[in-house]
């Protein structure tokens, strides 16, 4: 009989059986070191919030699609911006031609914000924004829209991304070099504590080493390597550990393996608490790790696309019964283009599904004690321990990504589930196996042209209205203060957005004392 491994190469026996590892080892829901779940009831208490992420071209396109998602039951919003906003460049800009609206809504001022934002309950609502370099001014935009409609921060909730680190390692939306960028975000964990406190300052993302290759090891490790950068970077701020530590969250991918994506999140669940616990002294409330999952983009395939359908399906059903907290689905076409209407509808559908009629929310993480399961949680555990030690014999996670060891791992396992799908090893039904030869179906897409002229017009209107002043002396203060080496900018740059500075006047005002990572 062959030898059958699972994705991330841990040897899979024929059968398990019992072993030392009984119920009380295990601990109880809600209890320290949460390997079956944060909550004590988990779903009975609550279900996860269900998230479509989205962002279409313009924020009004955009805020369309959040209410036909909001009409259909989603309970949280989740916002994809487009490059040039991620990267701090405005939409007039020649650096941002023929990008803008392409992957995302162009954020440019804070008039875009509320146009993406009108008419959404925001003091009810979640909402959780995927930006990373420019993760300060984005927030400061969302607090000064909720300002200017009369809702006060404490109402709040939601989500900035706000980990560069994984944007030198798998994806390279960065501007600053890593040591002002992790000032910035201790500075945002301060002021979030201080002003925001229903709002989670950082997401920390496996997910995006994953869609570049990584496997469920080293989505654990190289993400809490990461997290500990952080965690680190605002304790050296001054910051106490318990005043920010509980609002950290986490965002990690599901893919097809079931069993070993249901392991993975008990393991890190369980791995963060003894992290936490063990080199923080740090409570409980701040070992319990939350976190926000999304199926896999890369599991998805342009050929026999309603394949990706029975994907998400069982994605879904893998990160529920490993007790995600949120959740984003993707529809089966966005393989091939933003996803349409339809699709988004049947992935948020999917959601209600698992829910309602699978039965997976009755009971606290039902494949507890399952001797598969429970051996793939403790040897991911143990892998995932064994490679954060190199990690930290490099010096760290900034400077392992300095010396490009996270980017060569996740390469390695790139390459290795590459040769292995062009094998026939690693089986994609509809690609490499069952096969039908049709060709990918065409899905239209906007006039990007016309878009990225009209968001340009209106870019160029709002600075014509405003008091121009007033703009310049707000970017100044940011300048000047960056300068100086002062640490809370967040104040500054809320005053720059209510004076509608853009995005890129205010990333350029730091990159100008910070410089430009390359």
């Amino acid at each position: 009989m062959a030898d059958v491994h699972s994705p991330s190469g841990i040897p899979i026996a024929p059968m398990y059986g019992p072993n030392e590892r009984g119920a009380e080892a295990l601990g109880a829901p809600g209890e320290f070191p949460f390997t079956r779940g944060v909550q004590p009831t988990m779903y009975r208490g609550r279900l996860w919030t269900m998230r479509q992420y989205a962002g279409f071209g313009t924020a009004a396109e955009t805020n369309r699609r959040f209410r036909l998602l909001l009409d259909a039951g989603q309970t949280g919003l989740s916002v994809a911006f487009d490059l040039p906003t991620q990267m701090g460049i405005d939409s007039d800009s020649q650096r941002a031609l023929g990008e803008v609206g392409r992957v995302g809504v162009a954020i440019d001022t804070v008039e875009d914000m509320h146009a993406l934002l009108a008419d959404l309950p925001l003091e009810r609502v979640s909402t959780s924004m995927t930006i990373n370099a420019t993760a300060s001014t984005l927030l400061a935009m969302y607090i000064v829209v909720a300002e200017e409609r009369g809702i006060a921060r404490g109402q709040l909730s939601g989500t900035i991304q706000n980990d560069i680190l994984k944007e030198y390692v798998a994806r390279g939306t960065y501007v600053y070099p890593p040591a002002p960028s992790l000032a910035l975000i201790a500075e945002t964990f301060r002021f979030c504590a201080a002003e925001v406190p229903q709002w989670n300052p950082i997401s920390i993302s496996g997910y995006h080493m994953r869609e570049a290759g990584a496997t469920a090891v080293q989505e654990i490790a190289f993400t809490f390597a990461n997290a500990l950068a952080y965690v680190q970077a605002a304790v050296d701020a001054g910051l106490a550990v318990d005043a920010f530590a509980p609002r950290l969250s986490f965002f990690f991918a599901c893919h097809n393996d079931l069993f070993e994506e249901v392991a993975k999140f008990r393991a890190a669940r369980r791995l963060w608490a003894r992290l936490m616990r063990e080199r923080y002294g740090a409570s409980d409330a701040s070992c319990r790790m939350r976190f926000h999952t999304q199926t896999g983009g890369v599991t998805l395939t342009a050929q026999q696309p309603l394949n990706n359908v029975v994907r998400v399906a069982v994605q879904t059903l893998a990160a529920t019964l490993g007790g995600t907290q949120s959740l984003h689905t993707n529809g089966y076409d966005e393989a091939l283009a933003l996803p349409t209407a339809e699709a988004a509808t049947l992935a948020l559908r999917t959601q209600q599904i698992v829910a309602y009629e699978s039965g997976v929310a009755q009971t606290v993480d039902p494949l507890a004690g399952s001797f598969y399961v429970e051996s793939l949680t403790d040897e991911l555990e143990r892998r995932a321990v064994e490679l954060m030690a190199k990690v930290e014999e490099l010096g760290g996670a900034a400077r392992a990504i300095e010396a490009g060891f996270m980017q060569e791992e996740i390469g390695k396992s790139a390459y290795a589930y590459q040769l292995s799908v062009e094998s026939g090893q690693t089986v994609v039904v509809g690609v490499n196996k069952f096969g039908d030869g049709a060709q990918p179906p065409v899905i239209p897409t906007p006039d990007y042209r016309q878009l990225e002229s009209e968001q340009r017009a209106r870019l160029t209107a709002v600075k014509a209205s405003r008091d121009g002043a007033a703009v310049a002396a707000r970017l100044s203060a940011i300048e000047s203060a960056a300068r100086a080496g002062e640490t809370r900018l967040m104040p500054l740059v809320i005053d720059a957005v209510r004076s509608r500075a853009s995005v890129g006047e205010i990333s350029d005002a730091l990159e100008r004392v910070w410089g430009k990572y390359r």
